[in-house]
């Protein structure tokens, strides 16, 4: 059937003109009253997760499967005999990357790595990504292949498969979207809001490297862009340039895990900063904590390239975001076992809720910790 087009004549067109003119005046006259009746909030305001909660408050879940929704690292969704865990990010050019200096290889294989983290944090298993993509026509086939040959990495070093996704254009720029797909046993699983009072709070890895390689990435950004024939000094820095441009998910601690037959109350990877997802935590467990600043793990790389920008280590390790590494949190009786771990620190205690989020600094003062890590919408 051939789809048949109606142009009205100019004539026609003509006497409905007035009509079409009336309307819109009178609702552009209704919504100027009701602008200026109601008072419009600033998505600033509430930040991502306050955004994200006052949007999905009324939301109801009708399927008896939908074990966990919203508030973890992953949705759990009951298969029978495990949990299918579910997670999604997006990464936006001018927001999350920047390609002035990340190459697109890396970029490829970032993009799956915090993806994959998502489904670890669970004590869980990836599979399956499944990968959106959409870019402007500044992007070649060549660009696109590269990306993909990082992706490919990736899938490859983690086990996973790609079965799909969807590619378009966009007026510019790249926004890349990747879900992952695992599982876990379920009485294995972990969440966020499993920690108790008196449990242990660990960590894997060092903390702060990521935040320290970006704000080296930026500053030769600006020498560059400065005297073009600048060549970039990256060699001393290679291990925090590499936690930035190319982490890897902690895929060996839950396999330590595994093999100790342990199981953390609680977990969650951190993105955002120490500080952001210790009170993701604690307000999931609606408990306290209190951290001890000579127990968290700085490379020494980080130590020295902090103080060099006139910045205190313990705040990048705070708030600086980006290290993909585990928070988890274990019963004082796994303490022989958590003590043995390898790249595994144990910086403090969780404590109840009306004590709060506390640091103990090294001169021995306790300091109130503030989630200051990244905020999604304040950006230039």
């Amino acid at each position: 059937m051939k789809l048949r087009i109606i142009i009205p004549s100019k004539s026609s067109f003509t006497k409905k003109m007035p009509l079409l003119i009336n309307i819109f005046a009178n609702k552009t006259e209704n919504m100027s009253n009701e602008s200026s009746a109601q008072k419009f909030t600033d998505v600033n305001e509430l930040g991502e997760f306050g955004l994200i909660e006052h949007l999905t408050k009324d939301l109801k879940t009708y399927q008896p499967s939908s074990v966990l929704t919203i508030g973890d690292d992953a949705a759990v969704i009951d298969e029978g005999g495990h949990y299918t865990l579910v997670s999604t990010d997006s990464l936006v050019e001018g927001i999350h990357f920047d390609l002035m200096y990340t190459p697109l290889k890396h970029l490829g294989y970032k993009s799956v790595i915090v993806n994959l983290s998502d489904i670890y944090a669970m004590n869980g298993r990836p599979r399956q990504i499944v990968l959106s993509l959409a870019f402007s026509s500044k992007y070649t086939v060549e660009a696109l292949e590269e990306f993909y040959s990082g992706v490919r990495l990736a899938c490859d070093q983690y086990k996973v498969d790609l079965v799909g996704g969807d590619m378009t254009s966009a007026p510019r720029g790249m926004m890349i979207n990747i879900t992952a797909i695992g599982w876990s046993d379920k009485t294995k699983t972990v969440f966020r809001s499993g920690a108790q009072v008196g449990d242990l709070i660990c960590v894997t890895g060092d903390l702060g490297g990521a935040y320290l390689g970006l704000q080296i990435l930026e500053r030769e950004k600006e020498v560059f862009l400065t005297d073009p024939n600048a060549q970039p000094e990256l060699d001393d820095f290679h291990v925090l340039v590499g936690k930035q441009l190319k982490p890897e998910a902690r895929a060996d601690a839950i396999d330590m895990f595994e093999q100790a037959q342990f199981v953390p109350t609680s977990m969650i990877d951190i993105s955002d900063g120490l500080a952001s997802e210790l009170f993701h935590i604690c307000q999931q467990s609606k408990t306290g904590a209190l951290i001890e600043e000579s127990k968290v793990p700085i490379h020494s790389q980080t130590e020295k390239l902090a103080f060099d920008f006139r910045l205190d280590p313990i705040t990048c390790a705070l708030s600086g975001g980006e290290d993909y590494e585990l928070l988890f949190t274990a019963r004082q009786e796994d303490f022989e076992k958590v003590k043995y771990f390898t790249d595994t620190a144990i910086i403090g205690k969780v404590t109840a809720s009306d004590k709060g989020i506390k640091l103990l600094s090294s001169g021995g003062k306790m300091h109130t910790i503030k989630a200051q890590g990244w905020n999604h919408f304040q950006h230039p």
